[in-house]
């Protein structure tokens, strides 16, 4: 699990190639428990949570920068 923080002190390209990762990842053991070889069960819920992290910071990136503020630290308040 990624804490947002860490996160937050990525690049942009950083984060999209994390995002690629965990989308690879979720199709991986989405297939995987379709076809019921899953070990374990909770890390889809981990990898769907890590990549809703990585697309909430990404979405603020993209909300404070048509704001026109700048992209956003992890000193700043939203």
């Amino acid at each position: 699990m990624v804490k947002a923080d860490e996160l937050r002190g990525m690049t942009d390209a950083e984060l999209a190639d994390r995002e690629a990762d965990l989308r690879e990842q979720l199709f991986k053991l989405r297939f995987q428990k379709t076809t019921g070889q899953v070990e374990n069960a909770g890390r889809l819920r981990s990898v769907r949570r890590d990549l809703a992290r990585v697309l909430t910071i990404r979405r603020e990136r993209a909300i404070h920068l048509q704001a026109g503020s700048g992209v956003p630290t992890a000193g700043d308040k939203a």
